[in-house]
């Protein structure tokens, strides 16, 4: 199926090397298969039943909605942020694999349907409002009980070259974009997004974003921190979080009253500077002419060598620890900015072109649910010495991985390509870590299987053996054309 009918081709400079066109069963996107698990032991497709609606009526309904977003996410995922994309992976067999049991042995859906579900059913308002909810219940069910919780606020810029609905010019990014607003926990999970138009200021809206997270999190009988950069520095943030106890940091822009504050700090002492910065910090209170109250702001004075002025900053909080350590906690804020590059370079979720705003927002979101979940499968399933990995390493090292599939009447098999896997040790979702000896995570795959290579095994040199692991969960009826069982093939090797 999907396969050329015509001989293989021969090459002149290689006379022993043949040519064939069999699309339809070699993929190189086999490592979605570790995703794919997770989002079925996180019970995705729950999910999915409970918070979108299928508008079809009757028995036209050849794709079924579930096996649509997954198409969508893991397009996203694998680095295909066009419905275009789809025309060439339907005949894929990793997207196969990813399907229902009803499509495995066919195909996934072309581009007009994958269009028309992320233009048309996913932009009615029910189903917009059903993406939002399904991410934020996709990452509490992965979450750990913690007696803290912190929140980064932030917003990014999403370039457009198009005619698209309220994109405009936005003076501070030199660009005609939107300006979509982002809050992440100290984990790196999105927990929400919301797609602006590209001239509105950094905080409009901010409480539709922010206030929803910190109900929730308070729910739960969790304190929350608020980190934001300058563009935050609003009396309404401050007196909104304030009534509900939550705790903030945030960056306060100079002004002469700041400066003559710390005027002291601003002179270099005398004498020969040193080639290590010079770090003063002080601690004061301070109202504004549109507060209400005063407020403690912590100020840090950094002098560096060969730098004429020193560089200033200043921050407004409610934290009651050290100028140094609240300073340092601020400073983590840096890390949302670069789980929004991931975003924009794994996902392409700034790849917004469609002409409605309304199909621009879908997309973004769906973005933001195909990052979390690579984010949810490192954090949740890689080792340690790999969980740093950003999803563009994730994408390139582990999704990319070449593989071939082979039917057989009962059940299909993917045999990996043995010079592209990676090693190290897996978690389950659960948080039992299981132990392989591979070049790829197979303890995702399912129960059965699990790898054990012996002393003597690793004594035979670099290839030890293969592991079959079986992707279904205990004895099913295994007759033809009722139940297809995924085998993962990959190679098992000796630790260096």
């Amino acid at each position: 199926m999907g396969d050329a009918k015509a001989g293989p081709v021969c090459l002149s400079f290689n006379p022993q090397l043949r040519v064939e066109f069999r699309g339809a069963t070699v993929t190189s996107d086999a490592g979605l298969l570790l995703p794919r698990e997770l989002d079925e032991r996180l019970g995705l497709s729950a999910l999915i039943e409970r918070h979108l609606s299928d508008p079809r009526t009757g028995y036209n309904r050849q794709f079924p909605l579930p096996d649509l977003f997954r198409q969508s996410i893991y397009s996203r995922l694998a680095g295909y942020e066009d419905t275009n994309d789809a025309e060439r992976l339907a005949e894929d067999p990793t997207f196969r694999m990813l399907a229902s049991r009803e499509r495995r042995a066919s195909s996934v859906a072309l581009t007009s349907t994958l269009h028309w579900f992320e233009t048309e059913v996913l932009t009615e308002e029910d189903n917009h409002q059903g993406l939002a909810r399904l991410n934020t219940e996709l990452v509490q069910r992965a979450a750990t009980v913690t007696g803290r919780v912190t929140l980064d606020i932030d917003s990014s810029e999403s370039p457009v070259h198009g005619a698209q609905e309220q994109a405009a010019y936005n003076g501070h990014f030199e660009s005609v974009c939107y300006h979509p607003l982002f809050v992440f926990n100290q984990k790196g999970d999105c927990l929400a997004a919301k797609l602006r138009p590209g001239n509105v200021p950094s905080a409009r809206g901010w409480e539709e974003v922010l206030l929803p997270v910190i109900d929730r999190h308070q729910d739960r009988e969790q304190s929350v921190v608020i980190r934001a950069d300058a563009a935050f520095a609003l009396p309404a943030v401050y007196e909104a979080l304030e009534q509900r106890g939550v705790a903030y940091a945030i960056r306060l822009p100079a002004n002469q009253v700041l400066e003559r504050a710390i005027e002291d700090l601003l002179t270099r002492p005398r004498g020969r500077p040193s080639h290590a910065p010079l770090v003063r910090y002080r601690s004061f209170h301070y109202q504004a002419a549109s507060w209400d109250r005063s407020r403690r702001v912590i100020a840090k004075v950094e002098h560096h060598l060969g730098e004429l002025f020193p560089r200033v900053g200043f921050i407004v909080t409610t934290l009651t620890g050290t100028n140094r350590a609240v300073v340092q906690f601020y400073n983590g804020r840096g890390t949302a900015e670069q789980w929004i590059k991931e975003g924009k370079a794994a996902t392409h979720w700034t790849r917004l072109s469609c002409h409605r705003f309304r199909a621009n927002e879908v997309r973004l979101l769906l973005g933001v649910i195909a990052y979390n979940l690579g984010n949810l499968l490192r954090r949740l399933t890689l080792p340690l010495a790999i969980q740093n990995w950003s999803l563009t390493s994730l994408h390139q090292r582990v999704f990319k991985t070449g593989g071939r599939l082979i039917r057989h009447a009962r059940y299909f098999t993917l045999q990996l390509a043995e010079s592209y896997l990676i090693g190290g040790s897996i978690s389950r979702p659960d948080g039992r870590r299981e132990q392989t000896f591979g070049r790829w995570a197979v303890s995702l795959a399912g129960g059965a299987g699990t790898a054990h290579v012996t002393p003597s095994e690793r004594q035979k040199g670099p290839v030890a053996r293969h592991v079959v692991c079986s992707a279904t969960r205990g004895s099913e009826d295994l007759r033809p054309n009722r139940k297809f069982r995924i085998r993962v093939l990959c190679t098992i090797l000796p630790r260096e």
